[in-house]
């Protein structure tokens, strides 16, 4: 199967498409204006300690300060040996709240943790074992290297960090943790070990590395490169800090495209096309320093056509944002996103199948699994999400659907879980936020119906307007209203309700003198002095 990797470049606005055998997978969107935070390394300044929150607020240069806990915080990096060191004298170890956990080479059963070694975005946060009060690490005015592990979210300011993570192609380097690790994904004994041993002979004098799942079979070479490559950018941050003044921007978290082929695909790509020349030069130079082999598949769109409808992705991303999915035999998904959670309700449609009624709504519940799991990638969905399939007799039947919902997840890279199949044919699942959904991206609250999906009709507008009128109408000393409305409700006042709307004149004491307005929502009327 090809894999490749579809970049559009549009002022302002990045795309990038994943297609697997010529089917869009997963697509990424990030625009100028809108381009995160997190990831990014800053020299910082404290502002504010809070003993009472342990916590301090630190200027990073942004709309708001950053908010640093205490047990994100070390005053210097120690290298600790495990076997020397007391519990609460252990280098803290990462708890990387991602999809994949990993296993530290010092520890045999370390606290549980997880690493997304693949995700758009590879965050790090430590943890100490001893907890320090935050007024005996920091004070006012000093100034610290951290990085953002969470962006602004209202008025809340970005959530950071003294411990930076920095993610290579195979390994993830983090300078301040002192030892190395292996992502539980990689599930080979010996392939674990070969890892070990090449982690542990090229170690550096400072930081520690967690081999990735892109680490399996990559050569010693490859590992050194990166180990080297790492360090070596580093040293650049340290550099670079030295001559900037607080509050700053040190070093900024690749885009999306970079880290697309950074963090998320890397050799698993036979081609990448892009259809920008600026955009292409500099992927080439990122290929050239951090994987040489890859540089042969890269190349520049040039055709007239827009590059995502040459390759059908314009399209798919609008089924995307559609409520309605076809299936291909004829059934239908519904897919309802709300705040709270995610419903997707599986419909026969036009499937009727060959053989008996139970025959018929497994295939459809089979067929629609698949199309579920594609459209949790494609949409980026999570959070809670619930799968209403049609209701199978049997057990087993319910087993096998369950079983091809586990077996199509397991190419989805956010972590998901799935309780069984309820006998009303209910799965009540969970999907891991890795970023916005395609539809928070993409889309906003349509301004006629406030989101809900629906307008009220003309013919109740009519009566809502009158109720309107007789409420407020004896706040107005003018003996003549001015209403203006759609003019589907103008018309009905005019004809159908006229004589609703004389008896209203009447009950009010106040002439009535209508006005239609084209570019009013249905739901829009006023009513002004006449």
């Amino acid at each position: 199967m090809r894999n490749e990797l579809i970049i559009n470049i549009t002022s302002g606005e990045t795309r990038v498409a994943f297609l697997e055998g010529g089917v869009v997978s997963e697509v990424f969107i990030e625009r100028i204006e809108e381009s995160g935070i997190v990831g990014n390394i800053y020299k910082g300044k404290v502002q504010r300690v809070l003993p009472g929150m342990n916590a301090a607020f630190v200027e990073i240069g942004e709309n708001k300060a950053g908010f640093l806990y205490a047990t994100d915080f070390s005053q210097e990096f120690k290298e600790v040996e495990e076997d020397s060191a007391s519990e609460e004298e252990k280098t803290p170890r990462p708890d990387i709240s991602e999809n994949e956990e990993f296993e530290e080479e010092e520890d045999p059963s370390p606290e549980p943790g997880s690493e997304n070694d693949d995700p758009e975005e590879i965050r790090t946060t430590y943890r100490w074992a001893g907890r320090r009060p935050i007024q005996h690490l920091l004070k006012p005015n000093q100034e610290i290297l951290v990085q953002v592990t969470r962006g602004e979210i209202s008025t809340k300011g970005a959530r950071i960090t003294s411990h930076i993570s920095m993610p290579g192609r195979f390994l993830v380097y983090m300078p301040t943790w002192g030892k190395f690790g292996v992502s539980k994904k990689i599930d080979s004994y010996e392939e674990r070990d070969r890892l070990r041993q090449i982690l542990r002979a090229h170690r550096p004098s400072q930081g520690g590395f967690i081999a990735r799942t892109a680490a399996i079979g990559a050569t010693e070479e490859q590992l050194v490169q990166d180990i080297e490559f790492l360090s070596r950018l580093w040293q650049e941050i340290l550099r670079k800090k030295e001559s900037m003044q607080a509050p700053a921007l040190v070093q900024p978290e690749l885009d999306v495209a970079l880290r697309s082929l950074r963090d998320l695909y890397g050799a698993k790509l036979d081609r990448i096309v892009v259809d920008d020349a600026a955009e292409h030069e500099k992927i080439r130079t990122f290929l050239q320093n951090l994987m040489p082999e890859m540089e042969q598949v890269l190349e520049l769109y040039n055709k007239p056509e827009p590059i995502f409808d040459h390759y059908g992705i314009e399209a798919e991303i609008n089924r995307g944002l559609g409520k309605k999915v076809w299936l291909k035999s004829g059934g239908y998904l519904i897919i309802e996103q709300t705040e709270a959670l995610t419903t997707i309700d599986v419909n026969t449609g036009r499937f009727t199948g060959r053989k008996n009624l139970e025959e018929t709504i497994i295939q459809n519940n089979l067929e629609a699994v698949e199309e579920i799991a594609y459209q949790l990638k494609l949409r980026n969905l999570g959070g809670i999400i619930i799968l209403d399939l049609i209701d199978m007799e049997k057990r087993a039947n319910r087993e096998k659907v369950y079983e091809a919902l586990n077996e199509v997840l397991k190419n989805d890279r956010a972590k998901t879980s799935i309780t069984k199949i309820s006998e009303i044919g209910l799965i009540e699942m969970t999907r891991k936020r890795t970023r916005e959904s395609l539809k928070g991206i993409l889309a906003q609250s349509c301004p006629a119906c406030d989101g809900k999906g629906y307008i009220k009709s003309a013919m109740t507008m009519v009566f809502e307007i009158f109720r309107d009128l007789q409420r407020e109408s004896s706040f107005y000393t003018e003996k003549k209203l001015l209403l203006q409305v759609h003019p589907s409700v103008f018309n009905l006042l005019l004809q159908a309700e006229r004589k609703g709307l004389e008896e209203m004149e009447k009950k009010i004491g106040k002439k009535i003198e209508l006005q239609s307005e084209e570019y009013f929502a249905v739901e829009q009327f006023e009513v002004k002095p006449g």
